[in-house]
């Protein structure tokens, strides 16, 4: 049960804007990726909430730009769980260029835990809350 969870992927050309770097919008959606992929590392994938009639959803999300990144550039992906609350969750992020370990981004989303059928926050379930463990501030990487 990784604490935090690691994927490497290639920039796209799909990825790049008129500036010639990566899209800022594209930072959201490998935060959206890399969280699904980290849940359902831990045994919480679409199915499993599905049959508990939750869903998360996005509260907020905060991002900060470092430096840019560019097409083919190895990206190592970082995200763990830092809280979690009675229905809510904060998750960081951190995004690093294999080549030259330099950090591209920091970010973090402030998920909701939501019941399916009234559409409103609920309490986080006990199977998922401990199927993650979390990192406080001092152990971030």
């Amino acid at each position: 049960m990784p604490r935090i969870y690691q994927h490497q992927f290639f920039v796209p050309d799909n990825a790049i804007d008129e500036n010639g770097h990566v899209n800022n919008i594209e930072y959201v959606k490998w935060m959206q990726d890399i969280a699904v992929m980290h849940s359902q590392a831990q045994g919480f994938g679409s199915k499993e909430y599905k049959e508990l009639g939750v869903t998360w959803v996005v509260h907020s999300h905060k991002i900060t730009y470092s430096s840019p990144a560019f097409t083919g550039d190895q990206i190592t992906a970082l995200t763990w769980v830092a809280t979690l609350g009675r229905s809510q969750s904060l998750r960081k992020y951190k995004f690093i260029r294999a080549k030259d370990s330099k950090t591209l981004a920091t970010a973090e989303t402030n998920w909701v835990f939501i019941n399916t059928k009234s559409n409103r926050p609920c309490a986080i379930h006990e199977s998922v809350a401990s199927a993650f463990q979390l990192v406080p501030e001092s152990e971030e990487p």
